[in-house]
């Protein structure tokens, strides 16, 4: 019964340890997509000829390259119109080729 304590309780450390991990992981990321990319929630990006506004990047998406970098996000955004208003608020785009404005 001990033994089974004692493996439950080192479960549950492990557990808690990844957790963070995963969420430290998450928040680098971020800091590494604002800070390499210059992408943010809201920044506005170009994708064929057309401005969108970033609502969402999926970190999942980034990739390690062989010199430990990571490969831009892919974003999802909804096209703007000629004075920076979206287009139709609803129809998000998901973006795989962007670059910053």
């Amino acid at each position: 019964m001990v033994k089974l304590d004692y493996a439950n309780g080192v479960k549950d450390v492990l557990i808690r340890k990844i957790n963070k991990a995963e969420r430290e992981l998450e928040q680098l990321k971020l800091d590494y997509c604002r800070f390499v990319f210059g992408l943010s929630h809201r920044t506005i990006v170009i994708s064929n000829g057309q401005r969108y506004q970033v609502r969402h990047v999926d970190l999942n998406s980034m990739k390690r390259e062989s010199n430990g970098e990571w490969t831009r996000p892919v974003v999802a955004g909804v096209a703007l119109d000629e004075s920076n208003q979206p287009r139709d608020a609803s129809q998000v785009v998901t973006l795989s080729d962007w670059a910053i404005e």
